[in-house]
């Protein structure tokens, strides 16, 4: 009798333990997969890229859940002015003094900002922008767009560079919460980094 009852016991485990191990797989592979996402935090492009020069105007997104980090430190640069063409849905900060326009006005951010609001670009020493999408706010003759562009004037290693992008509003869970500039590598021919596109 003991042993009927034994192998009536095996029967019902040949069942039950593949159910178990597929739901603990499962279980493991969802946990795992959300780690992973969440560790993408960072994209990456070439200076050229991100200057344009493979052709296309490279895209950076905000969100309303956490902000958006555009780094020239990979790059060594140092950002010297900014344009932000809309700046109705998106807040700006910097890790140093900057330069700054909004439309027509022009100002520094940082420590000196009460003591020189004349434009001077020269001592500006910030190296990340920060952006942040807000609910948007009305100023007067803006016009609704689903984007906007942000110009950049870095310099380092004695050159200034121009950059542009392309600064589109998410929703939802952020994808990323970096974009870092890479100084372009040296080139090997056809394998240039502006030709092969930008990555995202």
């Amino acid at each position: 009798m003991n042993n009927t009852d034994f192998q009536e016991n095996t029967q019902h485990n040949t069942y039950f333990l593949p159910l178990v191990s597929l739901v603990f797989s499962a279980a493991v592979l969802l946990v795992g997969g959300r780690a992973l996402a969440n560790k993408a935090v960072l994209r990456s492009i070439f200076s050229c890229q991100a200057q344009g020069l493979g052709g296309t105007t490279p895209k950076i997104t905000v969100w309303y859940q956490q902000g958006t980090n555009l780094s020239f430190l990979p790059a060594g640069e140092i950002i010297k002015k900014v344009w932000l063409d809309d700046p109705s849905q998106v807040t700006l900060d910097f890790d140093g003094p900057v330069c700054l326009q909004f439309g027509q006005q022009s100002s520094n951010t940082g420590p000196s900002s009460a003591a020189n609001t004349g434009g001077d670009c020269e001592n500006s020493a910030a190296n990340v922008i920060h952006l942040r999408r807000i609910q948007k706010l009305y100023i007067p003759g803006l016009p609704n767009t689903d984007s906007t562009l942000l110009t950049v004037v870095t310099e380092g290693q004695g050159k200034k560079k121009l950059y542009t992008f392309q600064v589109n509003y998410g929703d939802g869970t952020p994808d990323y919460n970096t974009l870092a500039v890479f100084a372009d590598p040296a080139s090997s021919g056809s394998d240039a980094p502006c030709v092969r596109g930008i990555q995202q």
